[in-house]
């Protein structure tokens, strides 16, 4: 066996992987060469965002038009992924609360730095009625070409409804393009994938080359804390969550191991949203439920952003010595989570939003400027976690409705190394 058939049996996953240290190890050797990288992850990125609004679109109109007029299972669906989502995004609030009081992250941490990119941000923070607005496109090609999900979603609901109430062959028609465009859109998206190696390496490298280790080593309290508040998220929250509705457990890691690297070593959801839903499936979620779950958890289900959201507010204002009372926090826990909704389609969502937060409640912007020397690490980790919590709130929602399909292990490990 000659070695370039052994590199062709190397899964997609360990090439990731192999990318991700090989990308970390030359930013922290060779910053400013890792800096050069930047466009061959732009390239990935900007392939990757080109799948979302097709593979959306298709598979969202084919998923609910294509079972007939039965619109009470959409609203049913709806219903149940909307309270999931609430449940699951108030317990990460509370969670990064409770971490923040308990480690103090701000707690002498000294705000040297500029409030003016924080207050550039506040000016950015969506109200509840600007957000009710912005859920309804103007016009279906300006969404699509802004990538906007909660719009895509929007108009593919509205779309597939109206398509449902049509008959013959104009319906048919338009079920079959809708369905020949989620095929070839997954196609596409296998293609892409196998340039994944080399994107997520130059994106590795860069983040590593920018942040260096000297940020670690100044703000480390803060990201110790919001990966220890994650993981607590997932194994207090997720995992009984999994048992719960009776998800295996161990299929299911394997099936979001690559999408999780893409997000982690990207952050950004959207690069990892095709490949999760083609992995979704392939455990035995239906097209629709996936189609429908996934890219409304993005705007709803930001388990790791959340948390994320929590624990920084927190901090803000221990930096600033701001004692804030338990009542005040839970005040400012509403309000994040009202205002965090549909933040995936702001440009430094999160930081829009804590910015936003902190402004009204009159804490320094200034805990802004400083959190954003080391905010790509902590995006890794709150990105990822978002992504995994979608994947899963598709599974839960499969099972809740009884159409989750078994697939045996053999089966989708053969399909996921495909």
């Amino acid at each position: 066996m000659n070695v370039f058939t052994q590199l062709r049996r190397v899964s997609l996953t360990k090439w990731i992987l192999i990318g991700m240290v090989a990308g970390a190890i030359l930013g922290w050797l060779a910053p400013e060469f890792a800096q050069s990288l930047k466009p061959l992850s732009t390239i990935f990125l900007r392939m990757i965002k080109s799948i979302i609004v097709p593979i959306i679109f298709g598979t969202l109109v084919m998923g609910i038009a294509g079972h007939g007029d039965d619109m009470k299972r959409v609203g049913r669906l709806a219903f149940k992924s909307i309270i999931y989502f609430e449940i699951v995004t108030t317990l990460a609030l509370f969670i990064g609360l409770g971490a923040a009081n308990l480690v103090r992250p701000g707690d002498g941490v000294v705000l040297a730095g500029s409030a003016d990119q924080g207050q550039k941000l506040a000016a950015n923070t969506p109200t509840a009625g600007g957000f009710l607005e912005h859920i309804v496109p103007q016009s279906f090609f300006e969404a699509a070409a802004k990538n906007d999900v909660l719009q895509i979603v929007f108009f593919s609901i509205l779309f597939a409804i109206a398509l449902s109430q049509v008959r013959g062959k104009p319906k048919e028609f338009v079920l079959a393009g809708a369905e020949g465009l989620a095929e070839v859109m997954f196609k596409f998206t296998g293609i892409v994938m196998r340039y994944a190696p080399i994107g997520i390496g130059a994106a590795m490298a860069v983040t590593v080359g920018h942040s260096g280790v000297g940020v670690l080593i100044n703000l480390g309290k803060l990201i110790l804390t919001l990966y220890g508040a994650l993981i607590v998220l997932v194994a207090f929250v997720l995992v009984p969550v999994a048992i719960m509705f009776k998800v295996q457990i161990r299929q299911f890691l394997k099936a979001v191991k690559a999408p999780a690297l893409i997000a982690f070593s990207t952050t950004s959801s959207e690069a990892a949203l095709p490949s999760a839903m083609q992995a979704m499936e392939r455990i035995g979620v239906p097209r629709r439920i996936v189609a429908f779950v996934m890219p409304t958890g993005y705007s709803f289900n930001l388990d790791g952003t959340t948390l994320y959201l929590a624990v920084a507010s927190v901090f803000a204002a221990q930096a600033a010595g701001v004692d804030m009372t338990f009542g005040q926090q839970l005040i400012m826990m509403l309000t994040l989570m009202v205002t965090s909704k549909g933040v995936a389609a702001v440009p430094r969502a999160s930081l829009v939003i804590l910015s936003g937060t902190l402004a009204s409640f009159g804490l320094p912007l200034e805990a802004v400027a400083l959190i954003l020397g080391v905010d790509e690490l902590m995006d890794m980790a709150r990105t990822t976690v978002n992504l995994v919590g979608n994947c899963l709130a598709t599974v839960v929602m499969a099972r809740w409705e009884g159409e989750f399909v078994p697939v045996p292990d053999v089966v989708v490990e053969q399909s996921l190394a495909a």
